[in-house]
């Protein structure tokens, strides 16, 4: 007698609602699974990263989120980018976080889940969300824990009772491969860590340490290094040897670690002084090394500007070096300095302007930039400055 297909279905079905769940409990979003894999494991044959894009009509670039889903969202708003249910209107754009989602708030995973679903919600539309690592996530997925905050242990110690759960349910049917552990070989107590904290720290490992179940899924998909038309993206800041290196290798490496297929600790190339995720040789408000940054850039071809996080720009969004520089991190988290949400867009024409929530913009530095306080989407781009422009979200 055949095996009824239902039945025969069945167990990956239940394995896809339970995942469903799950995500829904934890990240607050509807994120529905393909009933033929498993999100709590890593894949054993990832799809290839995409290192280059065409030019798109419209690219939008994000800076450091930095655990703030509030303030992650303004700053979607600002570009038109979803509506005020949340739900992605931005038609073909293109979207780039620039990473460091991680550490300093208490909505890490929640706007991890909430971009994965605007991935999604975009791709139907013709959009493309791109996200990035900063130093950040590398950091974290190295066990480095110094910045993380109370309420984002408390966080990942809820995904753990949700992770858990949904692990229990999948134990009790008979057609699913038992879970793995992921809090194998994790002790239960830390030296000098206080009691109260010591579940929210292992769940904190158990989740992104190499191949755990939030790096394989989530930072494992994230780029390091990015180009976009003519522009290329970064957190820190891309160095003559790493463009030899190969940007494509980057991402491999830095998704092979983030599996769990490269060993314990990061490449030196994201780990060190200078890497890629910590360098701030360009983005400094004081001092860019231009003569260098003008190198790189011919290194790349048709590569006019990079585009950088990870240093906060109390000016805001700017310009160096007849803006081949352009850094984006304005410290928008209300953890980390708790700034108004300003982005950045680029048009077909390669024309740059900042779309900026500030109505009181303090300029506390020189700087060659325009700024224009006119309500609505302007034009922009002034060949040596960027015009800012105030936008009501």
């Amino acid at each position: 007698m055949e095996e009824d297909p239902i039945c025969k279905n069945l167990a990956p079905l239940l394995s896809s609602f339970v995942d469903t769940f799950v995500d829904f409990s934890i990240g607050g979003v509807f994120i529905p699974q393909n009933p033929n894999t498993d999100s709590s494991r890593p894949s054993t044959h990832p799809d290839p990263l995409r290192t280059r894009y065409p030019s798109p009509d419209r690219l939008v670039a994000i800076g450091d989120l930095h655990g703030d889903l509030h303030k992650s969202k303004e700053a979607l708003r600002l570009a038109n980018l979803i509506d005020s249910s949340d739900r992605w209107i931005g038609g073909a754009t293109t979207v780039v976080q620039i990473g460091d989602v991680l550490d300093r708030g208490g909505e890490e995973l929640k706007i991890l889940y909430f971009l994965e679903k605007l991935r999604r919600e975009a791709a139907t539309s013709g959009g493309t969300v791109i996200t990035m690592n900063g130093n950040h996530e590398v950091m974290n997925v190295d066990g480095d824990f110094r910045y993380v905050t109370r309420s984002g242990l408390d966080e990942f110690r809820v995904w753990a009772d949700w992770f858990r759960v949904g692990n229990l349910m999948k134990s009790l049917c008979d057609g699913l491969e038992k879970p793995k552990d992921p809090f194998e070989g994790i002790p239960l107590v830390f030296p000098g860590v206080k009691p109260e904290y010591s579940d929210g720290l292992r769940a904190r490992i158990a989740a992104l340490r190499p191949g755990g179940p939030v790096s394989s899924r989530f930072l494992s998909r994230n780029l390091t290094a990015l180009v976009v038309g003519d522009s290329v993206f970064v957190h820190g800041g891309l160095l003559l040897n790493h463009v030899l290196y190969g940007l494509e290798k980057i991402n491999r490496e830095v998704r092979d670690y983030m599996n769990g297929a490269y060993g314990r600790f990061s490449p030196s190339f994201v780990r060190v002084r200078n890497s890629v995720v910590w360098s701030r040789k360009f983005s400094n408000p004081k001092k860019c090394d231009c003569s260098t940054l003008e190198h790189v850039l011919e290194m790349i071809p048709g590569a006019k500007r990079m585009i950088m996080g990870h240093t906060i720009q109390e000016m805001g969004i700017n310009g160096a070096c007849d803006n081949q520089a352009i850094r984006i991190d304005v410290g928008m988290s209300k953890g980390c300095g708790n700034g108004l949400p300003e982005v950045l867009e680029i048009n077909a024409d390669s024309e740059l302007r900042i779309l900026t929530s500030n109505t009181l913009y303090k300029r506390s530095h020189t700087s060659p930039l325009e700024t224009d306080r006119r309500v609505g989407l302007g034009l922009l781009l002034p060949e040596h400055g960027l015009k800012r422009i105030q936008v009501n979200a």
